[in-house]
């Protein structure tokens, strides 16, 4: 049985990734896959990718595109959701923000620096015509740390994933102003370079396992009920969520990566851009 470490985020978008372990699928395969949720979203994968802490990460796809272009020794080696994730743009329930436009000079909460959170708060200044240059942060680690610095005004606006949110909206925490959608596939699988090299049969059998869930999940029998229930959500948000979302079993096509880098460097995010070869696992 060989290990595997994998992380991601504590997210609706993961569920087939456990249901996959608690059903011994991977197991079948000779592989003990390890998961580990991680909160703190892209910024922290990143980082733990890049010091070895894990072989895989389920990640933002603009957020690992940059850190590898930064030197992080890792590849996309498939995408994992094929379609854009809804941003919220939330204001504490006191806050005398009413529009985005509003929020022109205002402070973003980010869960910690080339987060996606981090990221998405230059590409939503550029879509409403603001000096991204002027932006300014203020870390929060992750949902917990947004909903106290909303709340105390430490900061003044949040962008995080629409339906995770949602329960914070509902209950008056949050209000949301809007949504940001990224302009790309949202989530990739991403594999540390040196996973990819040692263990690339280990590599295919975890792919190939979770393609068949993937590839099958909307189908499953009251599986918006079972979504609603494990990550506590109305069912009719799961709904409309399982309606906007589409999982892949491809790799991130070359025309996308180009997108990203070229928007990721026209905010000045990234000084260069490189061959899709660099980032992408071509098997």
């Amino acid at each position: 049985m060989k290990e595997v470490r994998i992380i991601g985020v504590p997210e609706h978008f993961n569920l087939p990734w456990h249901m996959a372990i608690e059903e011994g699928a991977f197991e079948n395969c000779g592989i003990d896959l390890q998961w580990q949720d991680i909160p703190e979203g892209t910024g922290k994968m990143c980082q733990m990718l890049k010091d070895g802490e894990t072989d895989l990460a389920i990640i933002l796809t603009e957020g690992i595109v940059k850190s590898i272009i930064e030197g992080n020794p890792a590849q996309i080696v498939q995408t994992y959701i094929a379609t854009p994730l809804h941003w919220g743009i939330h204001v504490g329930a006191q806050s005398r923000f009413k529009t985005i436009s509003e929020l022109n000079g205002a402070s973003a909460a980010i869960s910690r620096f080339s987060s996606g959170s981090h990221l998405m708060a230059y590409v939503n200044a550029q879509n409403e015509g603001w000096d991204a240059s002027k932006l300014s942060f203020e870390v929060v680690n992750n949902l917990d740390g947004a909903v106290e610095a909303l709340t105390e005004g430490a900061a003044d606006y949040f962008m995080w994933e629409h339906f995770t949110t949602k329960p914070l909206v509902d209950k008056g925490v949050f209000r949301r102003l809007g949504d940001c959608p990224t302009p790309w596939p949202c989530f990739v699988i991403a594999a540390t370079d040196k996973f990819i090299a040692e263990q690339p049969g280990a590599l295919r059998h975890v792919l190939n396992t979770i393609n068949a869930y993937t590839a099958e999940f909307r189908q499953i029998p009251s599986i918006d009920r079972t979504l609603a229930n494990r990550y506590g959500q109305r069912i009719e948000d799961i709904r409309e969520w399982l309606s906007m979302t589409r999982w892949s079993q491809e790799q991130l096509d070359g025309a996308v990566v180009d997108q990203v880098q070229e928007t990721l460097h026209s905010l000045g995010l990234i000084d260069k851009k490189v061959a899709k070869e660099a980032l992408l696992k071509i098997f």
